[in-house]
């Protein structure tokens, strides 16, 4: 069957036809909606005349006639109606314009499908949506894209100043800038947000100007927090989700990092003064302000860090002070106690700053920890911190300790003492103090509760590992196992009867290198003694053959009985001065001289017996001359008239200072650390230049303390002497290891 042929004219008249009534439509004029004959009549026609072929393929006319009525139709009508109209009046005609627009594609690609189809996959041209899209774009949005941008950042504007604006139309607007770049964002970008951003920037620099001189700190970070927020809302209304990260960062950029330090440093409300006043909420508004902006943040740790530091060192100073105004050495104590106290309450406190506020950032964990690395490692009264951490310590755990606590807040307590060790530089001088410390609670009798003591070391053993707490480890394990040995001696005096010391004796056997070094004398015993000690051997080679005893009189403790003309009263002295009063049971009067010969003591150890014994507050012996210092010619008597209101009295021994033992104890410990370090690095290495020998060393030996340069330098001139190392003769500053 033969298909008419359609002309020309014919075609683009029924072509015409259905444009007009489209447009008719879309003006909102008198026209009936296509029914199916016109459609299918119209949509015929344009299928039929795709299909016939030359000279009556007539495809080419067609499409030009599409381009010139979707031209014609935006050149006549949508662009002089978009024109007529200014500011918000002109964005609703664009938007009605440009959803009409849409609507006459839609309908125009149905009716245009078979050329749309044939033409475009013959020819490679546009297809016909395109080219509606590039006509609407060319003509309209080019002509009027500059006022619809500056209308949108008008009402953009007015919203900011608190002025109800229609959302919709604007979410409408900002559509129309994305799709008109036709897949691309570059209009919606170039032509639009950069503008907006600029606007946005010179609004909030206008802003903040004016609130950074008229607010207080708080007052002004609420206000930004606001306007923050309400141009993240502005991007969920109508904005392109594209556009947040950099309105934001422009919004923030003007409010928070243009006028960063004068708001952080103001006089009375800045961020110094939030720390003061322990404004928290105010803390964690600003950390939330600052937390993407890192030099803000950066600063505010700074701030942090400072505030800390100084409320620590303002502490120490008061302990220093209340400590200096004191006379006696136990008030001082009690000022260093309470010192740690309120140290421990510091750090508790600004934990929980940057917990609560700061959200454990790192920044702030890292002031945090730099703040109490300066205030721990302070002195007061020449005490390091090491010594007044291990004093407050001895002071929870002991029992007549100044600290009386339940048993949760002894451990509590204890769980921050190890805490605060952490930023002590000397940790090593702590545990040479505390080894004192603890060996004295041990072998005194005045450690409240194994148990706690127990639980401190497992503390210290896991933030200081297994090297640090193996001799205090080891000596509450020798005092459990000194126990035993004791109630077997006693075992052995009952069951073998030759064996009698004549008097009650307890020893305690430790073992030598656990404990802190004592100073042992060959002291002449009194005979009462010397039966005790070999009655004791005897025991003890029962037990080993291959361990010797080394007897440390000065901490040993005796009971004795002294007969005065008005009662008999038990002293409670150490041995030593046992061994001076028990020779006045032969002699009624002794010299200083005779006294040091029966007893073979030094000069230093015999000046403090007798003067616990003759000048202080129970006067056993009595001098001549009766003075309060004990000289070489004094002559000494014992005192049948002491009397006291007690039956029991406990005679003290003047306190030694144990201070520069400790101290040079550790100095020679640390001698050997380092000359270790130097070998195991250069080991390791075999050839390495000095600068870098002495950083790895510094690295390896800082878990215990700061090493000094001058010390390490040293160490290395020591071991090249003694031919650990060598020097290389070229270069004088690069060592080798000799294997």
């Amino acid at each position: 069957m033969n298909r008419k042929i359609i002309g020309l004219e014919e075609g683009l008249g029924y072509m015409q036809d259905g444009i007009t009534k489209i447009e008719r439509i879309l003006e909102g004029r008198p026209e009936p909606p296509f029914n199916s004959e016109e459609y299918m009549k119209l949509y015929t026609t344009i299928y039929n005349m795709c299909l016939q072929t030359p000279p009556d393929d007539h495809t080419q006319q067609l499409y030009d006639k599409y381009r010139q009525a979707i031209q014609g139709y935006i050149t006549s009508t949508v662009l002089p109606s978009i024109r007529a109209k200014h500011d918000e009046f002109m964005l609703k005609e664009l938007v009605k314009r440009w959803a009409n627009h849409k609507v006459m594609l839609r309908w125009l690609s149905h009716l245009f499908y078979y050329l749309d189809r044939h033409l475009i996959a013959c020819r490679s041209l546009p297809s016909l949506k395109e080219v509606g899209l590039l006509y609407f774009r060319d003509l309209v949005y080019r002509d009027v894209h500059v006022k619809v941008r500056d209308a949108v950042i008008t009402l953009i504007d007015k919203e900011r100043e608190g002025e109800q604006v229609d959302r919709a139309l604007l979410k409408n607007v900002l559509d129309f800038f994305v799709e008109i770049g036709m897949g691309q964002m570059n209009r919606y970008e170039e032509d639009f947000e950069a503008h907006m951003l600029q606007d946005t920037g010179a609004y909030y620099s206008r802003k903040a100007s004016n609130w950074i001189l008229e607010d207080s700190c708080p007052d002004y970070m609420l206000k930004s927090e606001e306007c923050l927020k309400k141009e993240r809302d502005r991007v969920g209304h109508y904005l392109h989700s594209s556009s947040e990260t950099k309105l934001s960062e422009r919004a923030q950029h003007e409010l928070l990092v243009t006028h960063v330090n004068q708001l952080l440093d103001k006089e009375h409300s800045g961020c110094r003064v939030l720390l003061r006043d322990d404004k928290v909420e105010d803390l964690s508004r600003m950390y939330r302000l600052y937390s993407k902006i890192p030099l803000g943040l950066k600063l505010v740790a700074d701030i942090f860090k400072q505030h800390i530091t100084a409320e620590g060192i303002a502490l120490v100073q008061q302990a220093e002070d209340a400590a200096s105004s004191k006379a006696s050495n136990a008030a001082a104590g009690v000022q260093e106690q309470v010192l740690i106290r309120k140290i421990i309450e510091l750090h508790d406190k600004y934990v929980e700053y940057v917990t609560d506020c700061f959200e454990n950032h790192a920044l702030f964990h890292k002031a945090l920890e730099e703040a109490f690395e300066v205030v721990c490692n302070e002195t007061v009264a020449g005490s390091s911190s090491a010594e007044l951490l291990t004093t407050f310590c001895d002071n929870v755990l002991k029992k007549s300790g100044s600290e009386k606590l339940s048993d949760e807040a002894i451990e509590e307590t204890l769980e921050k003492v190890v805490k605060l060790l952490a930023y002590i530089s000397d940790k090593d001088l702590f545990a040479e103090f505390y080894r004192k410390r603890l060996a004295r609670r041990l072998l005194f009798d005045r450690s409240a509760n194994d148990d706690r003591e127990r639980s401190i070391l497992t503390k210290l053993k896991q933030q200081r590992g297994g090297q640090f707490t193996s001799k205090m480890e080891g000596m509450v394990t020798d005092l459990t196992l000194a126990r035993e040995n004791q109630a077997n001696f006693e075992d052995y005096l009952r069951s073998n009867s030759a064996a009698r010391p004549g008097i009650d004796l307890t020893v305690t056997v430790l073992t030598t290198g656990f404990w802190p070094s004592y100073k042992s004398s060959d002291l002449n015993l009194p005979a009462e003694m010397v039966k005790c000690v070999e009655v004791f051997k005897g025991f003890y080679e029962t037990k080993t053959k291959h361990r010797k005893l080394t007897w440390i009189y000065s901490l040993g403790t005796c009971h004795i009985s002294g007969k005065f003309e008005q009662k008999t009263i038990e002293l409670i002295v150490s041995t030593y001065q046992a061994a001076v009063l028990l020779l006045f049971n032969a002699s009624d009067r002794l010299s200083y001289s005779e006294i040091m010969a029966q007893l073979n003591l030094t000069h230093d150890d015999l000046v403090r017996l007798l003067h616990s014994l003759s000048c202080a507050k129970y006067q056993i012996l009595s001098k001549e001359p009766n003075t309060k210092t004990i000289s070489q010619s004094d002559y000494f008597k014992f005192n049948s008239k002491f009397t006291d209101k007690l039956r029991r009295i406990k005679i003290p021994l003047p306190p030694v200072d144990e201070r520069k033992q400790v101290v040079d104890d550790v100095g020679k410990q640390r001698r050997y650390a380092i000359d270790a370090a130097i070998v195991r690095v250069m080991k390791s290495r075999k050839v390495l230049g000095y600068q870098q020998l002495v950083s790895e060393c510094v690295e390896q030996l800082s878990r215990m303390f700061k090493p000094d340069i001058k010390a390490i330098k040293k160490q290395i001139e020591d071991l090249i002497t003694r031919e650990y190392l060598e020097r290389d003769k070229e270069n004088a500053n690069m060592f080798k290891y000799l294997a």
